[in-house]
């Protein structure tokens, strides 16, 4: 194999290694397929016949798909906090020197890893959505702008999470980035509108990075007017990957000393 394709190969294989740990760890998986859907499900028919969000939507539905679709992101690429906590503090890095596997083709393993688990549960949201009414009316360049942005805030949140896991001193110490990353979407466009909370929010909800990533996803998906929202979003995930990367390399040689 040519030396400059052995970092992507053994990046596939880390990925790989991190997917058959998830195959065995069930409970995670199911609770990060799971949970967004409950929660879609509580505030579509909980909720949603008391929440105002305006005439251009037919129904709540229509609303807080694009919202929960994020929020899965979230709660998905928070895992690899955990996962990259796990494999630093059992030693297993050690081992992985050894191989001359270096932190780079590590971390790319795991967020590759979460990328695929992102997919599949993102859609298994969609697919749960599209069931309880919700019918989107993207053209075939929304959908792959709407697509493009997602993966972006994937790939970003999890070279977040990954960056976590290396600065967390435990596991469990990881796992409370979760709750960082599943709170985020609340103070945000993405159950209710903006305009409706307290004054003293909006600046906050309006310039926190998830709310430009739902609106962009509501506009293109509803094929509505969505303005610079999907540069912004985009802007917001590239500045987080490369912060991520950057300090997620720095902390794996301090870590590795």
């Amino acid at each position: 194999m040519p030396e400059a394709l052995a970092p992507l190969s053994r990046a596939a294989t880390m990925a790989g290694r991190s997917l058959r740990i998830s195959r065995r760890n069930t409970d995670a998986v199911i609770t990060s397929l799971m949970l967004p859907i409950m929660l879609m499900l509580i505030f579509v028919y909980f909720f949603g016949g008391a929440i105002d969000t305006g005439a251009q939507y037919d129904s709540y539905v229509m609303y807080v798909v694009p919202g929960v679709l994020v929020l899965c992101v979230g709660f998905g690429s928070a895992g690899t906090a955990v996962s990259v906590s796990e494999d630093m503090k059992g030693g297993i890095i050690d081992r992985f020197r050894s191989l001359d596997i270096g932190g780079a083709p590590f971390l790319a393993g795991h967020v590759a890893a979460s990328t695929v688990r992102n997919l599949v549960s993102t859609g298994l949201v969609l697919g749960v959505a599209l069931l309880i009414g919700f019918r989107p009316a993207a053209t075939a360049a929304g959908w792959l702008v709407a697509i493009a942005v997602l993966f972006a805030y994937v790939v970003a949140l999890s070279w977040l999470s990954a960056a976590i896991g290396l600065l967390a001193k435990s596991p469990e110490a990881a796992g409370g980035f979760t709750f960082l990353m599943s709170f985020l979407p609340y103070p945000s466009s993405a159950f209710v509108p903006v305009d409706s909370m307290p004054t003293w929010l909006h600046g906050f909800a309006d310039h926190q990075p998830i709310t430009p990533a739902i609106e962009s996803l509501r506009g293109l998906l509803l094929n509505q007017p969505v303005g610079n929202t999907a540069w912004i979003a985009l802007v917001w995930a590239a500045g987080m990957l490369a912060v991520a990367v950057g300090v997620s390399g720095v902390l794996f040689r301090v870590r590795t000393r």
